[in-house]
């Protein structure tokens, strides 16, 4: 059995150990965070503590943290149409979506179907501005929803320049930056979003918590998706999962000291990554090369490969790679995203994507490019075999 190497980091990242250790801690604490006895205060303790090392991950305040059991949850938190700002209590009447969002998203929260419209992207994968110039004119209190990263290429969106934009006609911005925390600048302020959302296994926190972050108390959500006791504020009811956000919070704190360090080290990798790739195989094609991307993530194919095929021959080979998109079934699924950057059929169907992470190593890449050298070799072979 070949030593395993993990190439999945955008799925799930391991947890860190600090959030382990918090989790750990954590769990010895009995009191619920709502009580006012002391076991009860000390869990509120573990809470808004978490709240402010989630808060300064993204240049937030601590008071404008909600915290939920995903990214996924909060994303339908935020797209509502009855969102407020300084009281205005007129229902938002569009939801402007780019292409490549991830589903939670193109789900579009409580928008009904027919007032979601998709803005298209380049063939680089970014976000058209022209498009949302001319669509936000057209629905100037419009919702629109962009990621700052995609979860597939890794291609950074312009959402500073999107938010100038939508502001300008009177609409609001939600930022999904689920793949983008802890690996590039994050800071809410000087992206423009009003509304932002974090997951804790993505940064190396446990998996079933996320966070809802706002630009201000101004900005208020009338109508929680889970309505009872009134935790968080009133905007998600139920007993908090104390030890998971403690480890969030934890795994939030290192993920912003050590941001810098961790995206110089997995950029180096990515390049040697996917140098290697082309020197394999010269017809290898990595989407998004062109524009700026997640230090982290190369989505790649060559001609005539098939996903399905290629992630069980690398899990065989003992690197954990994904097919460009996947559903929760396991199934792969054509990406929504390369389409939506033009790619024809033949390559979307077998885009692979590797993702790093800040464990990953040298000898992690030569063990993945030892496996893609076999595999190409099978690919080319086979396609002399059709041609004899």
């Amino acid at each position: 059995m070949p030593e395993r190497s993990y190439f999945d980091w955008n799925a799930t990242a391991p947890l860190r150990d600090e959030a382990r250790a918090a989790f750990a801690d954590a769990l010895s604490v009995a009191g619920n965070p709502s009580s006012v006895h002391a076991e009860g205060r000390a869990a509120r303790r573990l809470i808004e503590q978490a709240r402010e090392e989630v808060a300064a991950l993204v240049g937030a305040r601590a008071s404008d943290v909600f915290f939920t059991s995903s990214g996924t949850e909060a994303n339908m938190l935020a797209l509502s149409p009855a969102i407020e700002v300084a009281g205005d209590k007129r229902p938002r009447d569009k939801l402007l979506l780019s292409a490549i969002e991830h589903v939670s998203v193109r789900a579009g929260g409580r928008f009904a179907r027919e007032a979601i419209e998709d803005l298209p992207v380049d063939t680089h994968g970014r976000l058209d501005l022209a498009a949302l110039t001319t669509a936000i004119a057209k629905s100037p209190r419009a919702l629109v929803s962009l990621m700052l990263a995609n979860n597939e290429t890794g291609v950074i969106q312009p959402v500073a320049k999107a938010a100038a934009i939508v502001h300008a006609a009177g609409g609001l911005l939600h930022v999904d930056a689920v793949q983008a925390a802890g690996r590039i600048d994050c800071d809410i302020v000087a992206l423009g979003a009003d509304l932002l959302t974090l997951s804790a296994h993505k940064v190396g926190g446990p998996k079933g918590v996320g966070a809802l972050v706002r630009r201000s108390d101004d900005i208020h959500l009338p109508d929680p998706l889970i309505r009872g006791g009134g935790q968080e504020r009133g905007l998600r009811a139920g007993t908090e999962n104390v030890a998971g956000i403690a480890a969030f919070g934890a795994a939030a704190a290192v993920a912003g000291r050590q941001r810098a360090a961790e995206a110089a080290h997995m950029q180096a990798l990515r390049d040697m990554l996917e140098t290697g790739l082309r020197a394999v195989a010269s017809g290898t094609v990595v989407f998004g090369v062109h524009a700026e991307r997640l230090p982290n993530t190369t989505l790649f194919t060559v001609p005539g490969m098939k996903a399905e095929t290629a992630v069980i021959a690398f899990d065989l080979e003992g690197a954990a790679v994904s097919s460009g998109a996947a559903c929760s079934s396991g199934k792969v699924q054509p990406s929504h995203v390369l389409a939506a950057m033009g790619v024809l059929p033949p390559l979307t169907h077998g885009a692979v994507r590797a993702s790093l992470g800040w464990s990953t190593t040298a000898s992690d890449i030569e063990s993945f490019l030892n496996a893609w050298r076999k595999l190409a070799s099978a690919l080319s072979k086979g396609q002399a075999s059709v041609a004899a």
